[in-house]
């Protein structure tokens, strides 16, 4: 079998994960790594066994045997890189948030599509067989009819420069929010027909800790909270009539408890042993562009679009303002 070719743009921790998930993989391996400095490309090769080293990320593009460059950027850099990786034809997975707004989403994924290039959004959770389970679960009747899904994401972050700065595009809503709304949509994807929201800004106007209340078209309700500033639960429930389920972690669930009318325990099942869980990301663009696919089926373009609408939305009930949004 050939082997599938990954470019990683960056060497961050979240490009050390892809790294790791990689070099674990049978046959999509870490072919190469750009950042902005040579001495820290040549670092992380040798660190992670990684054949090639560049020192900027324009050479990584270049590079005719990369299948797949993954954009590990912070997502305030993601346009422009991946806007050259598409005009240079390059196949993208580009980690969450996929850009700062909407305006550059729409952008870039137009681009992609006048071009014909494979492009794909690394929200994680979208990729993992969990989401099956768990809409096998609703779909075979276990809890009854749904009627309330909540969720809540929360670390306590300090003042990290991603989360406090509006250059960075910082914020509790594009670094976790973001999971949360994911969690909603990938099992209950019917139209909101109403939103209450609100949040609590740092000093430097990003949003710190929010609040979300969606009403969806099908009579769901969802709750959801995402916070920079403290340490959340970080569980999902979806509450039914005749029961519940309790996902462990909405960022990257392990277990899935189903309890009964009662809320007595009725079993725990557990996901598949994962590497580090990214894996199902990376072989999903390997699936798709093998089947010619310009984008993955499990977080279409347009599902990427509508939740970056979403989030400029929120940001602009709350007053909480980017650069790149004028």
């Amino acid at each position: 079998m050939k082997l599938f070719r990954v470019g990683i743009i960056a060497t961050g921790w979240i490009a050390e994960k892809a790294a790791i998930t990689l070099n674990g993989l049978a046959d999509c391996v870490p072919y190469a790594v750009g950042s902005r400095t040579l001495e820290k490309a040549q670092a992380f090769a040798e660190k992670w066994n990684i054949p090639k080293a560049y020192g900027s990320y324009s050479e990584l593009i270049a590079d005719p045997d990369i299948d797949l460059v993954y954009v590990g950027t912070p997502h305030s850099h993601h346009y422009d890189v991946t806007k050259e990786a598409i005009l240079a034809g390059k196949p993208c997975l580009v980690e969450k948030a996929f850009m700062v707004n909407y305006r550059q989403s729409k952008e870039i994924i137009e681009l992609a599509h006048e071009r014909k290039v494979f492009l794909a959004e690394a929200i994680w959770t979208r990729y993992q067989p969990v989401v099956q389970m768990v809409r096998d679960l609703i779909s075979s009747g276990r809890i009854g009819t749904p009627r309330m899904v909540t969720a809540t994401l929360g670390y306590s972050m300090g003042n990290k420069p991603r989360i406090m700065r509006p250059d960075l595009c910082g914020g509790a809503l594009l670094d976790l929010g973001v999971y949360a709304l994911n969690f909603v949509r990938m099992f209950f994807p019917a139209d909101i027909v109403n939103i209450e929201s609100q949040c609590v800004k740092s000093d430097t106007g990003m949003d710190l800790t929010n609040a979300i209340s969606l009403v969806l078209a099908d009579g769901m309700l969802a709750n959801v909270q995402s916070s920079a500033a403290c340490v959340g639960d970080n569980i999902g429930v979806i509450a039914g009539t005749d029961g519940n389920l309790i996902i462990d972690n909405i960022n990257n669930p392990q277990r899935i408890t189903v309890n009964t009318h009662d809320r007595e325990f009725v079993e725990d099942i557990h996901v598949p042993q994962q590497i580090t869980g990214y894996e199902y990301q990376f072989l999903a663009c390997r699936d798709a562009l093998s089947e010619r696919l310009l984008e993955p089926r499990e977080m279409p373009h347009d599902e990427t679009l509508y939740i970056m609408q979403l989030m400029d939305d929120f940001r602009k009930k709350w007053g909480v303002h980017y650069p790149y949004d004028d």
